[in-house]
Order: structure tokens, then sequence, then C-alpha cells
């Protein structure tokens, strides 16, 4: 197998740790781009002791930060303004002189970025692939645990795990209140019991590209935040520049566009935003509502032919230059539109698990409404299903669907409030809720 092919199931008997760095050429940075870097922190923020210094930068001060500073004070940009005798040179306050102004005013007008000190991208690359190898395999008992909120029938059920175990992309389509996305969530809980680590920020010829994003990231236990700073640290020894973080599970719906896709330059800061599917590496990005975008469906599509076959994705910088990274994402389309509407067999082909998550059956059925009635507190009884099913499913020809139950007994909960009586099944009850949520198109 080539790197780009590697099964994401197989175990990895060492985790991936990032090494330590205790050298400026470990960074893989130059000299000159971490003096700008810490120059730009002195810029915004006025004095800062060696130690805090080291901390904005995600480095370590022994080897690394003590030789900026000191090159920045050899070149008179930076200054001593106060010390403490018997702490060290980290404790000592700087100040950023007339001279460093000038220097930081200049790197500020090529990018505005002035945090924690980014990793080469060709380091990333690397940890991605060493990542990749970490994922557990996901057998049957596995899936029950994580699919036992939702009812879905056997033969959907063991489909679902080889296409989670694929590691590559699975198109989940059918009909609306089926359960489609609370099938994509249920995976996305087991990835979120694992972890791994990303950079706070990537590096790439000379350009930064922000990776670590708070909202869609959610950080591993071992994860706290440094005291007076933005910035965070792990327990343990590794390299400061990387965060733990659990699997990312990340969902976008109609707001996704091809544009948000590709490397996202803020002309006013002049750094760069990671797109949603390198954010999404290692773990989940589900697409939901595919098809009501407001960029063409086929459009989307075309642009995930070669990172679904290669595992490779070439991003462009703002310079006209592509770059490669590895596409280790688990995509997930779900969608209510008809296939037929979206996608022709071309690309049907390169998706490797189509799945079609459909109405429940009448028993199906009444097990979800049994778990809903007990989970809200509602008295259950099989004449008042009985009645709702005959009236208002067979009489008018409804199909039955799997978020039904959950938002028929909100009406009842809503009419009992109402009412000022315990929410019960009764005929009266059933007609009230069903007339209020049922509308005939």
């Amino acid at each position: 197998m080539t790197v780009t092919q590697r099964s994401p199931l197989a175990t990895q008997s060492a985790p991936f740790i990032p090494r330590p760095v205790s050298r400026l050429e470990d960074t893989g940075l130059s000299l000159l781009w971490l003096q700008d870097l810490l120059l730009k922190i002195f810029y915004f923020q006025g004095y800062l002791s060696g130690f805090r210094a080291a901390e904005e930068l995600a480095l370590p001060f022994a080897g690394i930060v003590d030789q900026i500073l000191e090159s920045l004070k050899r070149e008179k940009l930076v200054e001593i303004k106060s010390s403490q005798m018997g702490l060290g040179e980290g404790a000592y306050q700087y100040a950023i002189t007339g001279a460093g102004i000038l220097r930081a005013r200049e790197a500020l007008e090529r990018s505005q970025y002035a945090g924690p000190t980014p990793v080469p991208i060709e380091a990333y690359n690397e940890s991605i692939r060493n990542q990749s190898r970490g994922r557990v395999a996901i057998t049957s008992r596995t899936m029950r645990q994580i699919l036992s909120q939702l009812v879905l029938s056997e033969s959907t059920f063991q489909r679902l795990g080889p296409a989670l175990n694929s590691g590559t992309s699975i198109f989940l389509y059918g009909p609306p209140g089926d359960g489609k996305t609370s099938v994509a969530k249920a995976f996305g809980s087991l990835v979120l019991s694992q972890t791994m680590y990303i950079p706070h920020a990537l590096y790439l010829d000379g350009q930064v590209v922000k990776l670590y994003d708070s909202v869609n990231h959610q950080l591993a236990p071992a994860e706290e935040a440094i005291p007076g700073t933005g910035n965070l640290r792990t327990v343990g020894r590794h390299d400061p520049r990387w965060v733990k973080i659990r699997r990312p599970f990340i969902m976008v719906g109609g707001e996704l566009t091809l544009a948000g896709l590709d490397l996202v330059f803020d002309d006013t800061n002049k750094f760069y935003e990671a797109p949603f599917q390198v954010k999404a590496n290692g773990g989940i990005l589900l697409i939901d509502d595919f098809g009501r975008q407001q960029v063409r469906p086929r459009d989307l599509l075309n642009r995930w032919i070669v990172p679904l076959e290669n595992r490779v994705d070439y991003l462009t910088l703002h310079t006209g230059r592509k770059i490669e990274i590895p596409f280790d994402v688990l995509v997930v389309f779900s969608t209510n539109l008809p296939p037929r509407d979206l996608v022709d067999e071309a690309f049907l082909r390169r998706l490797r698990h189509k799945i079609e998550i459909g109405d429940p059956s009448f028993e199906e059925y009444r097990e979800i409404f049994q778990r809903v009635t007990q989970q809200k507190g509602i008295p259950y009884n099989d004449q008042g299903l009985a009645y709702l099913l005959q009236e208002y499913y067979i009489k008018r020809n409804r199909k039955l669907r799997a978020s039904h139950p959950r938002d028929l007994c909100d009406q009842l909960l809503d009419i009992a409030r109402y009412l000022s009586v315990s929410p019960q099944m009764s005929t009266e009850m059933i007609d009230r809720a069903s007339q209020a949520y049922f509308v005939d198109i």
C-alpha cells in the first residue's frame, strides 16, 4: 500500500505524540521569522516576562525563546525593563523599543498573525498519516452501543458498521425525519471518544494557516488553559505548539460553498483559515441537507472527486501555488432529495457506501413511540397508538416517519400544560396533537 492508501483501521502500538523541541532548528522556522512573530506579540501586549513570551509563542523558554530574546536585545529591538533577582532570565520583564515597533509594523503589514508558533506543513502531513493508524476498528457490539438510542431495521444496521470502518465516504439518503442526521451524530460520538494531536497553526512559504478552532475542536481532558492567556497546553511533555483534541466531528449544511473548501485568506489580517475538511482531518465531516447548498450539487461533488479517490487534497494559496495535504476524513453526505436529482452514476461509484435510511415499519414506529413516551414521562398505551395509526396514517395514506413520535409527544405535553392536566394518550389529546402537527400537502 502507498501512504495515501493506508487503511485507517490498523492499530498503532505507540500513539503519536509531538516530540518536544529544544533548539531553534527543531521548530523548522528561521530565526528572523520567529523574531517577527515575537515582536508582533510584544507590539500588541506591551510588557512581557520571558516565561510569558514563551507561553504566547507556545515554545519552551530554555534553548529557544531565550535565544530569540537575546537576538532581539542585541539588535536593540527589545529591552529589559525590570528583573527579579534569583528567578533567572525567564522572570525578566521585556518591552519593545522604538526600533522594535518599526520592525513589528513592517511584519504586521505582511501578516497580522500573532499567536502560537506554527508548525511546518510537512510535519503536520506526517502527523496525520501517523495518526490515521490509531483509529479504532468498529465491531457489531460497538455499533449496537453507539446506535442504542435509535431504532433501525437490522439490514440498515448491518450496513452502517462496515461503512464507518471504511473511513472514506458514506452517502445517506431517504425521506426527511427518519434519522439520517441522528445516525451521523452517533458516528460522531464514537470518534469524539478518541483523541489526536493537531497544531495551533501551520506554516507554509512564509504564510500562516490557523488550524485549531475552539468552535469545531473539543479539547481532550489533558488540555488546560494557560492562566492569563488564550493559549493551551497539554499536561505532560510534548511540543507545546500542538494541542490534544478529541477526533473532530464537523457538521456543515446550507452554508457550505466551494470557497469554504479551500484556504480562506483574510485580506485584513493577512493569514489563512483552514477549510472544513482540513479541520476535520482524522475525524468525520458531515455534509447535512446535501443538495440544498447555494452551490450546485454537481460542482460540489466534482470538488470531492480527487480527495475521495486519492485520499489527498490540493489547496491553493492566494499566490496561486498548490499545496498537497492528506485527506484523512470520513465524509458523510446526508440528503432528503432523491439521489437521481443530485448525482450521476460516475460519482456514486466513487462513494464507498450508499445507505438508504427508510421509513420505519409499524413495529419499529411502536418501539420508537414507547421509548419517547418513557423518556418524556407520558403513560403509554397500545390503544392510543392504534387509534393514532388508524386515523392519521392508514386512513390518510400518510407515511410513517421516525421523528413523528417525538414531535407528537411534544404536542401532547404542550396541550397538557395548557389544560393543566397530566399528559395521556387519549383519543381527545391525540386528535388535538395530530391536528396541530400534521399538514396535508
